[in-house]
């Protein structure tokens, strides 16, 4: 009877060896394919390049960490550290503030769902076709980019342009350009002087305003006693045949400009334009000399808005593409643990006579800062390795004012400076600084699953 026990008892537990050892390989065999994928992905590519870091350029030479210093040393890899510390600390500061204050107020409104929908579309988008979107609103030219096209528009509703952008006066004997850009007559004026001619050039003649007249008129005209005239006029004769410096019979004034009667160094006077051409000023001392002065502010080119992928805000701009994609991730995440906040806690609190900014401050921030960390190294992680915008948005002449650390490990190893090494050492840095940031993401999550 003990030997049937015990053989039965041997059969049950070799049973379950071969249940469990059955389990094994069936999980391995799961798991298989995606550890492959795992090792030749992720784990062959860190090994290979943590050991190519350590070879020259050509991948001949060992170099040791010759590479790791000269990274350290090169102005390019310097500034791209000097970004990529801007994206981490500018953009999820700023995305988590966007998000909470939009999850917040999101709650209030009626199609609150709709609105999340509409903020969270940008995601989407490919980095890819969302630089191509940023590049074209980005434009320096107002007819093209969507943003200057906006800040001219409200430019010019508060300050006008000048009437002839880009022309200039002709200088000679009787006009010089100053530094300033104003142009002044060389020779001193007194009241009851013949008029003085001061032609302009590089205007079109279509550009030139209809209510323009002749000038020849208003340029032989006599002046009085204590007037100082002159009259400005386009010194161009369709068709050509004209004399330049001389009002001809079918040259026209130019209407609307300022003109200055400068005494010291000072104007003391300011008269404009007619539709002839003509200006006076009355009331000046007769034994003064004057000279008369077009302000740079007749000639002053249109504004065309601002360098948005100028060296000095292609980053601030690169940043701005980057949280129209992901503020309705931050404000989704951020919702989702508003809603699993207790409503009897913020309830009590009103109750208690606290208005909404104290229980927003007071309550809801502290009983969210577990998921308001979460999303914030999160996005830490992901600005680390942020590549497209960058490459897309940048032009190539700025693009080494707006390089980070991913875009500077590609331009270093394929895009011109072929050293493999280099590029290798700036791929291992980024990994080193990547690993702190995930490492506490996953603990932070262990133990909110616990």
């Amino acid at each position: 009877m003990t030997t049937v026990t015990e053989t039965a008892r041997r059969g049950a537990a070799n049973a379950r060896r071969r249940a469990g050892r059955r389990r094994r390989i069936i999980a391995v065999a799961f798991v298989l394919p995606a550890l492959l994928l795992l090792g030749a992905l992720v784990v062959y590519p860190v090994v290979f390049s943590v050991g190519r870091s350590f070879f020259d350029a050509s991948g001949a030479r060992f170099v040791g960490g010759e590479n790791y210093v000269e990274m350290f040393r090169d102005p390019a890899t310097l500034k791209a550290i000097r970004n990529s510390t801007i994206w981490v600390v500018v953009a999820p500061t700023l995305l988590t503030g966007l998000g909470l204050m939009l999850a917040v107020l999101v709650e209030k409104i009626r199609w609150a769902a709709a609105f999340k929908l509409l903020l969270f579309l940008p995601m989407a988008v490919s980095f890819l076709a969302a630089g191509i979107i940023f590049r074209l609103a980005y434009e320096d030219d107002p007819d093209k980019g969507v943003l200057n096209a906006a800040v001219v528009g409200v430019h010019d509703m508060f300050e006008e342009g000048s009437q002839y952008p880009g022309a200039r006066a002709r200088e000679g004997e009787s006009l010089r350009k100053t530094p300033t850009g104003s142009y002044e007559t060389t020779a001193t004026l007194s009241p009851g002087d013949a008029p003085v001619p001061l032609g302009v050039v590089g205007v079109r003649p279509q550009e030139v305003p209809s209510e323009a007249r002749p000038a020849a008129e208003a340029a032989t005209a006599e002046a009085s006693a204590d007037e100082l005239r002159g009259v400005v006029y386009l010194d161009f004769t369709p068709g050509g045949g004209g004399r330049a410096g001389e009002v001809d019979a079918d040259e026209r004034g130019l209407p609307g400009l300022t003109v200055e009667a400068v005494r010291d160094g000072r104007a003391v006077a300011t008269a404009t334009t007619g539709p002839d051409g003509a200006f006076g000023f009355d009331g000046l001392e007769s034994s003064g000399a004057y000279t008369l002065r077009l302000p740079a502010a007749n000639f002053a080119e249109p504004f065309t808005g601002v360098s948005w992928l100028g060296p000095a805000l292609v980053t601030p701009a690169i940043i701005g593409a980057y949280l129209w994609i992901w503020t309705g991730f931050a404000m989704v995440l951020i919702g989702a643990g508003l809603s699993a906040l207790p409503r009897d806690t913020l309830e009590a609190a009103r109750m208690d006579g606290a208005n909404e900014w104290q229980v927003f401050r007071r309550i809801t921030v502290p009983l969210l800062a577990p998921v308001l960390t979460v999303v914030f190294v999160t996005l830490v992680i992901n600005v680390m390795k942020v590549f497209d915008l960058i490459y897309i948005i940048a032009p190539g002449p700025v693009q080494q004012d707006a390089t980070v650390l991913a875009t500077q490990m590609w331009l270093v190893s394929f895009g011109g400076g072929n050293d493999q090494g280099l590029g290798s050492a700036l791929g291992v840095l980024l990994l080193l600084l990547v690993i702190p940031a995930m490492v506490f993401n996953v603990r932070r999550f262990r133990r909110s699953q616990s």
